[in-house]
């Protein structure tokens, strides 16, 4: 059953990850395009791109795409724990709390 379990939540997890990047990615177009007036770089690498307009859409598309993808993948966690009872699989709790780790030292 435990097999079962992680292959439901491998398959629903891809699903919630893509679904929020490709939304994030159709919504980043269209705001590139309003605050630009021009398409964002198909590809940031090629060098008739502006060095700075390629940095600029990596960094702002890079950042927003995985915030997406991982605010879907926590809410994907969420659904499955209130349908099975128990995290996801390799999201069970690991004993780590921040309020009782020990300070960083230099």
């Amino acid at each position: 059953m435990a097999s079962s379990n992680s292959k439901v939540w491998s398959v629903f997890s891809l699903a919630a990850a893509l679904g929020a990047a490709a939304v994030a990615k159709k919504g980043l177009n269209t705001t590139w395009r309003a605050a630009t007036g021009k398409n964002p770089p198909a590809n940031p690498a090629d060098p008739d791109v502006d060095v700075w307009e390629a940095v600029a859409w990596a960094a702002v598309s890079g950042t927003l795409i995985a915030i997406a993808r991982m605010l879907a993948t926590r809410r994907a966690a969420n659904y499955y724990a209130r349908s099975t009872g128990h995290l996801p699989p390799g999201l069970q709790k690991d004993g780590q709390d921040a309020d009782k780790a020990d300070a960083p030292t230099t």
